[in-house]
């Protein structure tokens, strides 16, 4: 469970995010809006990026603001970027594993099952000791997941992983995505702009807009309510 209060964050004279309350209930949750609407900002106050100017964030029970943003990746939280991070020079092992080294301490053997295990999870056995610069834009998306699963997370957000996917590609990464709770016990909230990736994932979504929450539930309520709709995602969007 995730609990966040009067969550405001200000840019000199800009309001990025303005007294959010939401909760998210674990699971898969979705966190959707139009451009310039904190989704970013969320994240990077969750990341440990930004400090609010008020409010507070309760994971499980843990203050994240009280951590930095170190030992939050310690602690359990993991985030992907809309650009992706991992080294294309190394191969899929080596990129999962520089995640591992730094967020958590294990013996050679248990590090090794651990990244294996991460690897087998979102497909890429075949690929593990490939480069990640020799494969394609969907097994590179999905070496970003599975750096983002290694281990024990808390807390993983996915921002837009998604993005530029043929129909088909997003589909097989939403499964993957959809099974990230039971797999790795983490709660995952997902930004994402393709809103049937976001239905086949998520159970629950929140809709930021101007900073504001704009509404929170289950997702096909969220997904159809009339506010949402021509807020963001136009009244003649077919969903």
């Amino acid at each position: 469970m995730i609990g966040i209060s009067n969550l405001t964050v200000r840019f000199g004279g800009v309001l990025s995010l303005d007294e959010v309350s939401v909760e998210f209930p674990g699971g898969a949750c979705g966190l959707i809006g139009p451009n310039g609407a904190g989704k970013t900002t969320f994240f990077n106050v969750l990341s440990g990026f930004v400090i609010p100017a008020s409010g507070t964030i309760d994971v499980d029970g843990v203050d994240l603001l009280e951590m930095p943003d170190f030992r939050r990746a310690r602690w359990g939280v993991r985030r992907t970027f809309q650009t992706e991070q991992a080294i294309e020079s190394l191969t899929v092992f080596d990129n999962v594993l520089t995640v591992l080294e730094h967020t958590s301490k294990h013996d050679r053997a248990s590090t090794r099952t651990l990244v294996l295990d991460a690897v087998e999870f979102v497909g890429l056995g075949a690929h593990t000791y490939d480069k990640v610069g020799t494969l394609s834009p969907r097994e590179r998306r999905l070496v970003e997941v599975a750096r983002a699963v290694v281990g024990t997370p808390k807390l993983i957000l996915l921002d837009e992983p998604g993005a530029g996917l043929p129909e088909a590609e997003s589909e097989h990464l939403g499964s993957v995505i959809r099974q990230i709770p039971d797999h790795a016990g983490a709660t995952v909230i997902l930004v994402e702009h393709d809103m049937s990736l976001v239905r086949q994932c998520c159970d629950w979504t929140a809709v930021l807009d101007f900073g504001r929450l704009l509404a929170c539930g289950p997702t096909d309520d969220v997904l159809n309510d009339e506010r949402v709709l021509a807020a963001y995602l136009g009244e003649d969007v077919s969903l």
